[in-house]
């Protein structure tokens, strides 16, 4: 990383860390310098890239300060931590970089982007997703990508339309992502789930249920899984692909956290296909804003004609304008700069959940389990004693200021439900991460005192 950029990125995450609060004043051009061991003039074109994007101001003759925001969160109450919300922090979002890049699109393209699209998506940004899916060892063709309005909308499709194996149910984890399953109760999709833990899956019965249903694809989220934060070995990922081809099953493979996943070395099940009967999808929700809207799909050959038809009744295109100014993001040096900014932003925060639960597993083995050594992620969880019900556990710490969201949705309503409690820090206030863990092992230890001074 150019050091200029190793300035902008350290002073950010100050800033947003409130380390350097609102109107506070940043070291001076000399301090800087010395401290990064940089001449002045690297560090001046640091804080004038802050500053182009409004997020500290100069004063002449005095330095620079922190600007104030304009946005207040709902979730900074004093006192409160979030472990609930999933979705991307609204401070990490590329307010003013995104403005530019509508702005020049809409420059750039003109009329092009207030008419009706193509159902597969704008030329250009799919010839720039092509080579940036190569990046994840994900090559495919051009006429292979779709531009989807969000990972759901590729969902919705694929769930809709026939496959060439002529099969009618949908597999799912259990748990899993629970719009999807919202999305199958409501429109009575044929269904079935197989459990899946920190360990995985039971690659046996994966095998019976492929060899003895009428699979038509299994929906998967092999990277850091929502909500149990875990991921399938490379061994596993080659043993779904080669039962997929054996039973004629096709593999639905959700990969929206791909931006966020710390070894470079993991590759998606995707790599490992050679019969095509992978569909790849990814979002760009978690990784820049989720009001974005836009997903890439990755269909096969002899699905590209059936998918381009049902997408195109259920919306056209996707928006052009948001097509156009995302081209431009992506081709610029703002993506890998936002990206690195948001690696670091969220993996600081999954650092101090995970040491916060390490110390709290090696001293209540009795009451919590907690994988020791799974990856880092944004969210992860900890499976409780039977004997601790998991909404009392929520239940009771709601009314500390302290949220978590209960597990229920994330399942088939016939589907039996493991004791856990699933934790996201894409919005914890860094200060309250081990405070909020420390408040939980606390309740859960007071819960299962209660419960044995009753028990005969």
């Amino acid at each position: 990383m150019q050091k200029f950029m190793l300035i902008v990125k350290d002073l950010e995450e100050l800033i947003v860390n409130h380390t350097f609060k609102e109107g506070d004043k940043l070291p001076s051009i000399r301090a800087l310098a010395n401290q990064y061991q940089v001449n002045k003039s690297t560090v001046i074109r640091a804080l004038t890239d802050l500053e182009r994007r409004h997020i500290v101001y100069s004063v002449d003759k005095s330095g620079y300060y922190v600007v104030k925001s304009t946005i207040t969160p709902n979730y900074e109450e004093e006192g409160a931590v979030d472990f609930a919300a999933s979705s991307p922090d609204s401070r990490v979002f590329p307010y003013l970089d995104f403005q530019h890049c509508v702005n020049k699109a809409i420059d750039t393209y003109k009329q092009d982007l207030f008419i009706y699209g193509t159902a597969q998506g704008l030329p250009s940004l799919l010839n720039i997703m092509q080579k940036q899916l190569a990046n994840y060892q994900v090559f495919t063709k051009v006429r292979n990508l779709f531009v989807v309005s969000g990972v759901q909308q590729a969902l919705s499709i694929l769930t809709a339309l026939p496959f060439p194996n002529g099969k009618r149910k949908i597999l799912i984890e259990q748990p899993s992502y629970h719009l999807y399953i919202e999305h199958l109760i409501t429109h009575g999709v044929p269904v079935i789930g197989i459990k899946r833990t920190s360990r995985g899956i039971d690659f046996g019965e994966l095998e019976e249920i492929f060899r003895t249903e009428d699979i038509k694809f299994f929906y998967t989220m092999p990277r850091l899984h929502n909500p149990l934060g875990c991921s399938y070995s490379t061994e596993e990922k080659k043993k779904l692909v080669a039962l997929a081809h054996k039973y004629d099953v096709y593999i639905v493979e959700d990969d929206y956290l791909a931006d966020l996943d710390q070894d470079a070395k993991a590759d998606p099940v995707y790599t490992y296909d050679s019969k095509s009967h992978v569909i790849y999808l990814k979002s760009y929700s978690k990784i820049i804003f989720p009001g974005l809207r836009i997903g890439i799909a990755v269909i096969p050959d002899m699905l590209i004609s059936l998918f381009a038809q049902y997408k195109r009744i259920q919306d056209i295109d996707s928006s052009m304008l948001s097509q156009g100014a995302l081209e431009i993001y992506l081709k610029s040096s703002m993506f890998d700069r936002h990206k690195q900014k948001i690696k670091s932003f969220y993996d600081q925060r999954s650092q101090l959940l995970y040491e916060a639960l390490e110390r709290q597993f090696n001293e209540n083995k009795n009451l919590i389990t907690f994988e020791v050594g799974r990856k880092l992620s944004l969210h992860t969880h900890i499976k409780l004693h039977d004997s601790i019900p998991a909404n009392e556990v929520i239940r009771r710490l709601k009314r500390k200021s302290i949220w978590i969201e209960p597990i229920d949705k994330h399942y088939l309503p016939s589907f039996p439900q493991d004791n856990f409690i699933k934790l996201n820090v894409s919005h914890a206030r860094l200060n309250g991460i081990e405070n909020g863990i420390t408040t939980l092992i606390h309740e859960i230890r007071h819960i299962a005192a209660v419960g044995h001074s009753k028990s005969p």
